[in-house]
Formats: C-alpha cells, sequence, structure tokens
C-alpha cells in the first residue's frame, strides 16, 4: 500500500466528471487499499478517487473510531464504506447546513447545505451491488464525495467560505 498525493484545484481532474469503473482487478483493489492508506493518514473522513488524480467513480468514506465519535455515530463510527459508480437514488427534504472542509482545499472552510439522509448505491470492491441510508454527518461526508466525481467542490455550493485562523484545529472531512 501506498500514501498517494492529494491534487488541489489547480489540476484539471478534479474538475471533470469521473469515468464509471468497470474493472474490479488487482489494479483496481490496490487503488482502494492507496485510497483507504491516503484518507487515514490525511486525516479525513472520505476521499474520492479524483482528488488523487484517478478519474473513476469511487470513494472511500470511513467516520472516525475514537471514543466520542463512537457515542456520537455509534456502529457507523469506524465502519469503512468503499463504494464504485456511487449514486444517490434517494434524498431528505430536509436540509441541515453544515461545515466542510476539503483534503484537496488545505486549509479552508465552508458552510454547506447538505439532505439531513441520502440513499445511496453502487458497487462494493468486488464489484457487488450495495446500498446504504445513511443520516447526518455520514450522509453529508457521502454527498461530498460523490460531488468530487462530478466535478464539483464544497467551495462551489458553500454559502461562506473561509480560511482557518490559527485558533482553528482542522476539522476531518475530506
Amino acid at each position: 500500500m501506498a500514501i498517494l498525493d492529494i491534487i488541489q484545484p489547480d489540476n484539471p481532474i478534479l474538475r471533470k466528471k469521473a469515468v464509471k469503473v468497470t474493472s474490479f482487478d488487482s489494479k483496481f483493489q490496490t487503488l482502494v487499499d492507496d485510497m483507504v492508506e491516503t484518507m487515514i493518514a490525511a486525516p479525513g473522513v472520505g476521499l474520492a478517487a479524483p482528488q488523487v488524480a484517478v478519474s473513476q467513480r469511487l470513494i472511500v468514506v470511513r467516520l472516525p473510531n475514537d471514543e466520542d465519535s463512537r457515542k456520537e455515530y455509534g456502529k457507523e463510527a469506524g465502519q469503512l464504506h468503499v463504494f464504485a459508480n456511487p449514486k444517490i437514488i434517494k434524498a431528505s427534504k430536509e436540509m441541515v447546513e453544515g461545515v466542510e472542509a476539503c483534503l484537496s482545499i488545505p486549509g479552508y472552510y465552508g458552510e454547506v447545505d447538505r439532505h439531513e439522509m441520502v440513499v445511496v448505491t453502487g458497487q462494493d470492491r468486488k464489484g457487488e451491488p450495495i446500498r446504504i441510508k445513511a443520516k447526518g454527518w455520514l450522509a453529508r461526508v457521502f454527498q461530498h464525495e460523490i460531488d468530487h466525481l462530478d466535478g464539483q467542490l464544497f467551495t462551489d455550493i458553500a454559502n461562506s467560505v473561509w480560511k482557518a485562523g490559527d485558533d482553528e484545529e482542522d476539522d476531518e472531512m475530506d
């Protein structure tokens, strides 16, 4: 496994619509493993393949697994989600504003409106169909990562964006 370079907005791959994953071969499995390692090392809670300069519809998501996170997120804390070709098939009408950050835009935050709940379908790392109903922060992370697959950054849809001050810690997002 390897830690990959995370690209920034000056790289045009971040703005392209990623292509569908069609092969779940050993090269793809290595990409998944490398993305998980990169996300954890960053540290972040999500990573999309375009962020590591691979224009494929692949995301990895994992909420933190510390004691506070286990209390807040229950069984979702620390659970790894690997989705190839993810698609939001249902979203709640309820929208929630929340703070987001991005590994591709270090040092910046934004207030973004997202659906409180989403149902996402796709394929697991072996190509088998999967589905998840995500709520709260997990739903936000899925929406953020899927936006990356369509060439959209959180700064494109944020209500406001600001640079982190010296007194702010970087929130784990993606």
